[in-house]
């Protein structure tokens, strides 16, 4: 049996293909086909029910596409909703006192990038990222030892 990969920077954003590339692919076909059945619309015979049908079409199709993303992004603001919560939680416990009075200074894609970051570097990381106005990114960047998030998607 194979050793799980590390988890780090350069691998921790996941896809999940069922949604990521069959879905979307599927959505992102269908407008074209639309978009290909008005025009052929266009070409032929131009009757009021014709066109409606293939304007209809694209719109539909488009608010599908609308809709996958919409789905995808709702589903994301509850993930960092729960995890700003949880790495609330874990600072409150792990930072010395000084630090814990700026826990409400963190913004939330700065909280979402110390998820990553081990018990041991938190503390660090937290004081850097307040002072120099780090971007969830450049924490990242900056996380030595490397805390998985797999539950994520």
């Amino acid at each position: 049996m194979s050793e799980p990969v590390q988890q780090n920077y350069s691998n921790h954003r996941r896809y999940d293909p069922p949604y990521h590339f069959f879905l979307l692919g599927v959505l992102s076909i269908n407008v074209l086909i639309a978009l290909w059945r008005l025009i052929q619309v266009f070409r032929g015979s131009i009757s009021f029910g014709a066109v409606f049908y293939g304007f209809w079409y694209v719109v539909t199709s488009v608010a599908f596409v609308v809709l996958a993303f919409w789905l995808r992004i709702y589903a994301l603001k509850v993930q960092d909703r729960v995890i700003r919560l949880e790495e609330r939680l874990r600072l409150s416990s792990l930072l010395p006192e000084p630090l814990r009075g700026r826990i409400p200074e963190l913004t939330e894609r700065q909280l979402t990038g110390l998820r990553f970051a081990s018990d041991g570097e938190l503390a660090g990381l937290v004081q850097l990222a307040l002072d120099q106005k780090l971007s969830g990114e450049e924490i990242k960047k900056r996380i030595q030892t490397w805390r998985p998030d797999t539950f994520r998607v």
